[in-house]
């Protein structure tokens, strides 16, 4: 390179350089502006209508020509986009009048600006208040609801914030209608229907739920009171007591993994609905709103809300505190970007199983395979030999129910970082365990990262105390925590694609896992149901996108006929298509009274590999105290 070209490139990458500093500084939230008098207003008149009413006042404007709201397009804890602006309607601007004063509001022009902001132009007014409200029908731990039963709304999809002013102090008001309670987070009486709230962030990380009938019952753990809420919407069958017990296991054994919580107050919002789209479970700085489409009567709805609350609770200290860069200070125009989801989720989901066993709720067994089970949903998806751990947190956007009209082949390509990092927590736990001979342990690692990271680091957030982490951080800290290196153990497994080294890690505790090599059969991506004719002919019910059949042209509706020369039925249609035994096969289908013949060209044959962990009966009596060391918490 001549010195006249050396020198042009410096100045290239010295400008790309100015331009990423300009762009993070105009991303960053203005700390410096003078704080507004912000109050929010939400009501519910017409439940049966699904409607949130939002009025937003701002005060103290100090000259300002006009005022940004702004809904999020994505809320913490739920990386995908949902762009929650969809469901506003009827927005519109006014003067701001104060409570109790006597006067009367001007109409102010509300012009929308994109797909997410609204501008308010203040004509001289101090103050302004916008109106606006909200479709809400979905229970969930991202969305909001209102309908005859209940109220419950989680913040960044019913509320709006000032641009520029996020970190400003504010006011909330809950209108609910007439003998309906209201609890959250930080309500202390069932009666309590005005909050504070030190900044935005806080506001929606507070959910909500306004019902005339939910239950509430008690305990504590350590001097902190907790509160487990249940709003059923089916049977219990004596079941609310057993679940309010294991909760106070899960919590007593949690705590004594980490260290005590910092909130004197936590709330567990469960809601049992058979009638939800689907289950979920969201964490909160000092609450957490899980959702099971099932009734409470249902033993298996019950052992799945147990497990939700053992992996949201372990959140108070990993994600809601210690945090990997990128999880906040928030910016709710573009999608969230962290390598350390693996880390914050996989662990979590690590640590939700390993708190069970702990606790006294799971044996052996149940751990075992459950961890088995993830590390064969791993190390059997195609994506888990393309993508890394530190991709997948990356791409988080993608795949935190990310959906998308045009066809992916992600379920190829991809690996989620739930399971992904809770095989590599395992491990990793298991290696420092065995090679420190017992002296330390993941627990370690997340004391010490959590007092490193949150409790000591000077804060770069007004929203929590400490910093994030990068990835490179926690394998600094994990290192000088188990006594050796473990750069090669992150490079190869972690911003890598490696297997990492099960057998080695369950040796330590005279454990061992088993491989059992079987031949998948192929679907080609077709769903059939048996139709309502006496030969319960096989009726196609779905086709999943860019599969064999949907590149045959299979469609919705379809009566398969035949394939190759035999005709089949819903009972015998599967083993058929798969005794075919060639690379492409001639599929006949009734479609519109008419038969029409296809060419499915098969997938090839795949092998899949099922994995067990199992008691290694010539374990060392050092493996076995590891083992017990390690399932007991100690």
């Amino acid at each position: 390179m001549t010195p006249f070209a050396r020198r042009r490139a410096q100045r290239v990458l010295l400008l790309l350089a100015l331009l990423a500093l300009a762009s993070h500084a105009a991303s960053a939230q203005d700390t410096s502006a003078p704080a507004y008098k912000i109050s929010y207003r939400i009501s519910m008149p017409r439940p049966a209508s699904h409607l949130f009413e939002v009025q937003l006042d701002v005060a103290g404007l100090a000259c300002a020509d006009h005022v940004d709201f702004q809904m999020p397009r994505w809320s913490p804890g739920r990386y995908a986009v949902f762009d929650f602006a969809k469901n506003v309607q009827e927005a519109r601007g006014a003067s701001y009048c104060p409570p109790e004063a006597m006067c009367d509001r001007a109409a102010l022009p509300a012009e929308r600006l994109d797909t997410q902001t609204w501008r308010v132009a203040t004509r001289g007014a101090d103050g302004v208040t916008f109106f606006y409200k909200v479709f809400g029908d979905d229970l969930s731990g991202t969305f909001s609801q209102l309908d005859t039963r209940h109220a419950n709304f989680n913040g960044g999809s019913v509320f709006v914030y000032v641009v520029g002013h996020k970190q400003d102090p504010l006011s909330l008001k809950v209108e609910a209608p007439a003998g309906w309670k209201i609890i959250n987070g930080y309500s202390t009486r069932l009666d309590e229907s005005e909050f504070r709230f030190p900044n935005y962030d806080v506001l929606i990380d507070t959910p909500t739920e306004v019902a005339p009938d939910f239950t509430v019952q008690t305990f504590e753990v350590g001097g902190k009171l907790y509160r487990v809420v249940v709003h059923s919407l089916g049977p219990e069958g004596g079941h609310r007591d057993e679940l309010v017990r294991a909760v106070e296991k899960i919590v007593r054994a949690e705590v004594a993994t980490i260290e005590p919580p910092e909130f004197d107050q936590y709330t567990f919002l469960f809601h049992f609905d058979p009638t939800a789209r689907r289950g979920d479970g969201m964490e909160h700085l000092n609450s957490t709103q899980i959702i099971e489409t099932g009734a409470l009567a249902d033993r298996g709805v019950l052992d799945s809300a147990i497990g939700t609350a053992a992996h949201e609770f372990f959140h108070n200290w990993n994600v809601k505190r210690l945090r990997p860069v990128g999880l906040g200070p928030w910016d709710f125009t573009r999608p969230v970007v962290t390598q350390g989801l693996w880390i914050a989720e996989g662990f979590t989901n690590y640590y939700g199983k390993l708190s069970e066993r702990r606790a006294g709720i799971w044996n052996d067994e149940q751990l075992f395979k459950s961890y088995a089970d993830a590390i064969g949903g791993i190390e059997n998806a195609p994506g888990g030999k393309l993508m890394s751990a530190v991709e997948s947190s990356v791409i988080a956007p993608f795949i935190d129910r990310g959906s998308s009209d045009q066809r992916t082949n992600l379920s190829d390509t991809s690996v989620n970082y739930y399971p992904k990092g809770e095989t590599l927590a395992l491990v990793l736990d298991l290696l420092i365990r065995g090679r420190s001979r017992g002296r330390a342990s993941l627990d370690d690692v997340m004391r010490r990262a959590y007092e490193e990271f949150y409790l000591k680091s000077p804060n770069d957030s007004y929203y929590l105390r400490g910093r994030g982490y990068t990835v490179d951080d926690f394998r600094r800290v994990a290192s000088e925590v188990a006594g050796f290196d473990l750069s090669d153990f992150f490079r190869r497994h972690a911003y890598g694609v490696e297997p990492p080294p099960y057998d080695e890690a369950l040796s330590y505790v005279g454990l061992r896992l088993t491989r059992t090599h079987e031949r998948r059969p192929t679907s080609a991506g077709l769903t059939v149901f048996a139709d309502d004719t006496p030969q319960q002919r096989a009726r196609v019910s779905a086709v999943q996108k860019s599969s064999a059949a949907d590149t045959a042209g299979l469609k919705v509706g379809d009566v398969l006929v035949s394939v190759g020369d035999k005709s089949v039925t819903a009972a015998d249609w599967f083993a058929t298509l798969n005794a075919a035994g060639a690379a492409r096969v001639a599929l006949v289908v009734l479609r519109e009274g008419k038969n029409v013949t296809l060419d499915l060209a098969l997938p090839p044959a795949q092998e899949r590999t099922t994995y067990r962990i199992e008691e290694d009966k010539n374990a060392t009596p050092e493996a076995r105290a590891l083992r017990d060391a390690w399932l007991r918490g100690r």
